[in-house]
Formats: structure tokens, sequence, C-alpha cells
């Protein structure tokens, strides 16, 4: 993929201050960046070509400060204010860019994780990575048996001095679902390093890990839609450096909860955006008389409902994004519990919505969009893609529970 000519005319972020010339310098860099046909040139793509056009397009959002945006000045962001968030992200529906999927953990977990408790020198080390890199990092939390059961993960991190004198964690254990995690360069790691702590929530600690480590053996997962999105690694006497151990020995637990709060909440802006945009199109086509099923009253119906529930998603979506700004790194948000299950129900119940709409030609097999933001045109594809929503960052069966018994106080 090319570099873009025009990249050095839009500087984005320099408009901060200033929400119309914003918005519109977003709409004119994307309109003289972003390739028209990109949809298309992935659609039935190889994977290697998915990833090196995502790596472009990381560099593209680099190159204008777009990126990490998010991040606070002093790890080379720009403090994006939420204002300007959302009106990012509404360009960038718009547009429908694509997602910079592959560096998910990269933008998101990762420092949400570094901000609360990383150590100056891991948050100059891994977060620059990242920035001037382009490296990519993947999450190591769920296990066989520890998925939305996290706590009663079985990987185990020993404490050991070496024969030089430097003190490393060896760890052995199997991790799963691991998303990118064949393109990725290091690990967000969960392991437990006291097994006899009276808790099984106790006795975990959270690592950073090289993934180029000797001793870690990744493995593809073949998905119900053909793909291998996720891996499994095998953890044979690996040793990490006691230095990349993040907060103190055995609170892992509690620092975890910074890495999911990003999962569960804060990737959600982004698409909670897209998804709004994609149904406020549908009304335009019917406006247009373009939809036949929209003179069954039914169907009508339904489709209204769908998007109350989406515009009552994307409210809960901004709360939450307000209540982020005003209290980072505050595990007693709620919130990102609630956009969580409310996104991931609504995103599966229209993509079942829209299939059923598409009739017999949307039962057809046609070739994946790679980046299709799991509501493309391939509506068979979104429909399967949609259930991961509802699986990853706990499972939703689990997390209902959690908003049960911790949040609302009801019995077990």
């Amino acid at each position: 993929m090319k570099k873009s000519k025009a990249n050095a005319a839009f500087v984005p972020v320099a408009k901060i201050g200033d929400p119309d010339a914003f918005r519109a310098e977003i709409r004119a860099w994307l309109a003289a960046t972003l390739p028209a046909d990109w949809l298309e040139k992935l659609t039935g793509a190889e994977v290697e070509d998915y990833v090196a056009f995502q790596r472009w397009w990381f560099g593209e959002l680099m190159r204008v400060g777009l990126a990490t945006a998010h991040w606070p000045k002093a790890w080379g962001g720009e403090e994006l204010p939420m204002r300007y968030a959302v009106i990012l992200n509404e360009e960038l529906a718009r547009a429908n860019a694509p997602r910079p999927l592959l560096f998910t953990i990269s933008l998101f977990h990762l420092p949400a994780t570094l901000m609360a408790y990383g150590t100056p020198e891991q948050q100059q080390r891994y977060l620059s990575g990242v920035r001037d890199r382009g490296e990519i990092w993947c999450q190591g939390f769920s296990e066989p048996g520890a998925g939305s059961d996290l706590a009663a993960l079985r990987t185990r991190a020993e404490r050991k001095v070496k024969d030089d004198g430097s003190i490393v964690y060896v760890v052995n254990g199997q991790k799963v679902w691991s998303s990118m995690g064949q393109f990725a360069d290091h690990y967000l790691l969960l392991a437990r390093t006291d097994p006899a702590a009276p808790k099984k929530q106790a006795g975990i600690s959270f690592f950073l890990m090289d993934l180029n480590s000797p001793g870690v053996t990744r493995r593809p997962i073949r998905q119900i839609n053909g793909e291998a999105e996720f891996i499994e690694v095998f953890l044979d006497n690996v040793e990490i450096p006691a230095e990349n151990l993040v907060g103190a020995e055995n609170e892992g637990w509690k620092i975890a909860q910074s890495t999911l709060a990003a999962e569960r909440g804060l990737i959600i802006i982004d698409l909670a955006e897209r998804m709004g945009y994609e149904l406020a199109a549908v009304l335009r086509a019917a406006a247009a008389g373009s939809l036949a099923w929209w003179d069954d009253i039914g169907l009508r119906r339904d489709f209204m409902r769908l998007y109350a529930r989406m515009l009552a998603a994307r409210a809960m979506v901004r709360r939450m994004a307000k209540e982020i700004v005003e209290t980072p790194h505050s595990m007693g948000l709620a919130t990102p519990t609630y956009v969580k299950l409310l996104f991931s129900e609504v995103l599966h119940d229209y993509s079942a919505f829209m299939l059923a709409r598409a009739g017999m030609a949307g039962q057809q097999w046609k070739p994946r969009v790679l980046g299709g933001c799991k509501h493309s045109t391939n509506r068979f594809d979104d429909f399967l893609s949609s259930y991961s929503w509802t699986i990853s960052g706990g499972t939703n069966e689990v997390l209902k529970n959690v908003v049960a018994e911790r949040l609302l106080g009801l019995p077990r």
C-alpha cells in the first residue's frame, strides 16, 4: 500500500479547540488517504495482505497523531477530549474506514494497564514500542477451564534466581482465545504465583511477556466462520524477567480489571458509532424507497425497536466515556459491564435481523471481508461473527450474574 502524499498537508489534531474545523480536517484527511476500494481489495484476501494493510493503516493514523490520540501527551498522545473522540469516531464510521484491529490490545488494553499500574520504565519501553515501532500485543488471560471464570486459571509462574544473580519467573501452562496472537510480539499474561492463596482471585500476578521467548508454542484455533482469528499458546519453562512483573506479586487480579475495563467498554466507543451510522443508513434507504421489506409493518416495527436499542447503547457508551474521563483507573465503574452487555446483544440481534432480510441470497457463501467490523455487506459472516462479542470479555451469561450479585446486590 503506497503512502498518501496528502498526509503532510493534514494534521487533524492541530484543530483541537474548534470542533467544526476538527471534523472538516478528519473528513478531508480520510478522503485524501483512505483508498476507496479498500473493502473490495480485502474481500477474500490472503491473511498476509490483510496484515500488511493493517500495518499500513496504523502507520497512516500514527503519521497524523490519530492512532494514539487518546493517550496522554507524556506518552506521545494528544489527550483527545471526549467531544473530539466522538467526532473522530463519527467520521471514521461515515467513511467506513478500517479499524486497526491488529493493534487493539496495543492501543487500548496495554495503556489502560500501564497507565494505572506500570512503572515508568515499563511505560517508556512498551508504549514507545507501540507508538514508534508498531509492536503488536495480545492477551493471555483465558485457559481451558478458566474462561469467564478467569480466577480458576492454572498457569504457574515460579520465581527463580539464576546463576548470574538475575531474577526471573518460570512460566508453565496453556492459554486460549488470544486474538491476533499469531501476529503479536508481546503478551499481557496472567499466571498464578501463589497456589496456596486462600481465595482463587488471590495469588495471581500480571506479566508483560515476549511471545518470541524460548518455550512458547502458538497454534491457531479455527472458528465457526472458517477463520483462525484466535490462537492457543503453550508455555513450557518460559522465563520472564522480574522487571516485567506489573504491580506487586499476587495483585494481578486487581490489575487485570483495568485491562478488562478496556475490553468491555473503551473499544466499543468506535463500534457503537459505526453501528449507529449503519442503522441510520437503513433509515435513509427506507426514506428513499429502496427497501422492499419496509412496507411490512411488523418488520418496520422490529427494526425501529433495534434502532431504539442502538440509540440507548450509544448513549450508554457516551456516559461511560464521560465517567472514564472524570474518574480514570476507577475499577468501581459499573458502566463498562452494562455497555458490553447492551452493545453485544444489539449487535447480534441486528445481524440476525439483516440476515433474515437478505433471504436465501444471504445464506450463500461469500468471501469474507477482512476487517469488516462485524456489520459489513456479508450478512451471513456478520451473523456468525456477532457471537464473539457475547463471549469476549466475559460471557454475557456470567456478566449478567455479575450485575445481579455485585452491582444490584441480589442473592446468589
